[in-house]
């Protein structure tokens, strides 16, 4: 991440954002930009509906570019891997530093730590496509998280909500086959990640807080965690474009932005990338053909 928190776009062309794909608006300026829509609430990420849906205008012609990506995946990769790199910092401080870790049943403490994995496993595979690592690498949070179930497992499901949703836009707006299905086969993953992550909740032991029998995602509202798989279609959040899902992480991101949303702008935690072993070879990424 940037030390400078100010905004590097400031003064260059509309020309020259769109020629750096890393410096985009669905970036640093998105972030920016959405920053009263996306730091509302004190999980941040509450404000997205039918309104927020519609709030940005139509994609530029998609042009490809060298390797055969076109700008707007591109801009979907970078946004993937953002996203991807805050859960790997999310899951590995849950492991590390949760108190109520060490007391949850061996079984789910197992899904935590396949998550991680796989969640490495994704980061780096899109960064093989974009050759750059993701500009931010220092992430925020609201005051209690890791320290308090209830708070770490409504966040945990806000974000795994988000990415399921922008990597649904990756579905629709990837220019080739082989990538909608990567994203495809991703999403499922952060859907198999959502529902775990309520599963976990009545394993919180009393002492902890639990048992945890409500949890509140992206959408604001607490939902009972029985069933923990209560979707009968992921949910898309209104999203139309890739910018609005990065926007959505931007209290996560941005320190100005964490502490308008109520967050520990004071506190932040690195993303340390690492060599992932995935927990089952049958599972593995084996090409982007499949």
């Amino acid at each position: 991440m940037h030390d400078n928190h100010g905004d590097p776009l400031d003064g260059q062309t509309e020309q020259q954002e769109i020629a750096d794909p890393w410096t985009a608006p669905s970036t640093r300026k998105g972030f920016l930009k959405g920053a009263a829509v996306a730091g509302a609430g004190a999980a941040g990420l509450g404000a997205f509906g039918p309104a927020a849906a519609f709030a940005h205008g139509k994609k530029g012609p998609a042009k490809a570019k060298k390797g055969g990506l076109t700008k707007t995946d591109l801009e979907i990769l970078k946004a993937a891997q953002i996203a991807e790199a805050l859960a790997v910092t999310t899951y590995t401080n849950i492991i590390n530093t949760a108190p109520f870790f060490k007391n949850i049943p061996s079984d789910d403490q197992g899904y935590l730590k396949g998550a991680v994995q796989e969640e490495m496993s994704h980061y780096l595979l899109e960064e093989s496509l974009t050759k750059k690592p993701t500009p931010f690498t220092k992430f925020y949070y609201p005051p209690k998280m890791f320290a308090d179930a209830q708070t770490t497992l409504n966040i945990l499901v806000t974000l795994e909500d988000a990415f399921i949703a922008a990597y649904l836009i990756g579905v629709r707006d990837f220019s080739t086959a082989d990538l909608k299905v990567t994203a495809a086969r991703i999403m499922g993953i952060e859907s198999d990640h959502r529902t775990l992550a309520r599963v976990v909740g009545p394993d919180v032991a009393g002492g902890d807080g639990g048992p945890i029998e409500k949890i509140t995602g992206i959408q604001k509202t607490a939902e009972p965690v029985a069933p923990p798989n209560n979707n009968g279609y992921e949910r898309t959040l209104l999203l139309t474009n890739i910018g609005q899902a990065v926007e959505a992480l931007l209290p996560f991101a941005e320190p100005k932005a964490a502490e308008k949303a109520g967050f520990d702008a004071t506190k932040p935690y690195t993303f340390v990338p690492f060599t992932p072993t995935l927990p089952n070879p049958l599972g593995e990424f084996h090409s982007l053909k499949g």
